[in-house]
């Protein structure tokens, strides 16, 4: 069977020629926001050296993982034979989803911890979602909203998000409520991959006359650095779809970025994020854990041939990792980008292992 190549050269990434730029946005991507002891003391600390990549835009989005809980708080870690529970507490929410008074834009709640709580969980977190303004995707609220997308417009573009999750752990909602999370199969391994519920959102997204579709997927395989061949036919099958942008999370490392011209328009560029990684998790100090990616990008909406279409503009893929220190007795997590620890900037790593992370965004990325 011969090898699927990706073509991970950013410099694709441009604008057709003829296009007539008419409006544009910015948007950053990140990958998995999960719980870790402490996280309150991190409030507005979390992200501010990377504030200006993942809030200073238009759209801001990330996939959110800790279901937040009125029950007793759940303390669990990754053994036993079972997939822990992710379990988040009110403030611990407030750090992960915010940065001095801005929140996350959109969060994806189809993941394969969302339903670690039951509907309770589920529903107090996408209550809190509402209450900050948070567009939640993934997570239908009403029968009738299964299958369709999430619309959102910002600068006259109007964007589609589609989502779903190979997943739920082995938890199930209720007979009557299985509607509630965007469920299916993505990784099967006696199964072909079933697309059918990205693209009845896909074609809901087009009937509403979306200009940018983005698809939110959680699957792959933990800890793996490269998307597996069924991954990569899929993916591909969904940008020939509509999708135009793939934010894919869930191996907690990260995976590389494909730039794809479709068939079904050739000046396009698709982009394909297989795996962003996990932008915070527990306090792990392994190079490859701790190291996730943000991507930074513009959409410009315009005319070409008559016909508007909306297209990305740049796009810049930022490696950033997680520092943890102590302040005032208290442990502390911030999100730093790793190009400042390369030029010099940051002292709290030894050169090696900065040099580490740097090998793995080499190999990935295929700089």
């Amino acid at each position: 069977m011969p090898e699927v190549s990706l073509s991970r050269d950013k410099s694709l990434v441009e604008l057709p020629d003829e296009f007539k730029k008419r409006t544009s946005l910015t948007l950053g991507a990140a990958g998995d926001l999960i719980q870790a002891d402490g996280l309150e003391s991190s409030k507005d600390i979390l992200f501010e050296n990377i504030s200006d990549v993942l809030f200073g835009v238009d759209i801001s989005f990330a996939n959110y993982e800790s279901p937040v809980t009125n029950q007793k708080p759940v303390e669990d870690a990754i053994g036993g034979g079972r997939p822990p529970i992710m379990c988040c507490s009110f403030a611990q929410f407030s750090t992960l989803t915010g940065h001095r008074g801005r929140c996350f834009t959109a969060l994806n709640a189809a993941n394969n911890h969302m339903f670690d709580l039951g509907i309770e969980g589920l529903e107090t977190t996408q209550r809190l979602f509402k209450e900050n303004g948070i567009l939640g995707i993934g997570a239908p609220q009403e029968p009738l909203e299964y299958g369709r997308g999430q619309i959102l417009t910002k600068a006259a573009i109007k964007i589609g998000f589609v989502s779903a999750t190979f997943g739920l752990n082995g938890h199930q909602p209720p007979a009557r409520e299985t509607y509630r999370i965007h469920t299916a199969k993505l990784m099967s391994k006696y199964l072909a991959t079933d697309l059918e519920l990205l693209k009845a959102q896909i074609d809901d997204c087009k009937r509403r006359n979306c200009d940018f579709i983005i698809a939110s997927i959680h699957w792959g395989y933990e800890f793996e650095f490269f998307p597996r061949r069924r991954q990569i036919e899929a993916a591909r099958a969904l940008v020939e779809e509509g999708v135009d942008l793939i934010l894919g999370h869930h191996p907690h490392v990260i995976q590389p970025v494909e730039y794809y011209r479709t068939r079904r328009d050739p000046n396009r560029i698709a982009v394909i994020a297989y795996s962003l990684g996990s932008l915070t998790w527990g306090w792990y100090t392994a190079p490859h854990l701790v190291l996730s990616m943000i991507l930074n990008m513009k959409l410009s909406k315009g005319l070409i041939a008559g016909k508007s279409r909306t297209y990305i503009e740049s796009i810049k893929p930022i490696p950033v990792f997680r520092v943890v220190s102590y302040e005032g007795g208290q442990r502390v997590m911030r999100i730093e980008k790793l190009e400042d620890y390369l030029n010099g900037q940051g002292s709290d790593h030894p050169t090696n292992y900065v040099k580490q992370m740097r090998k793995y965004v080499d190999l990935v990325l295929g700089v």
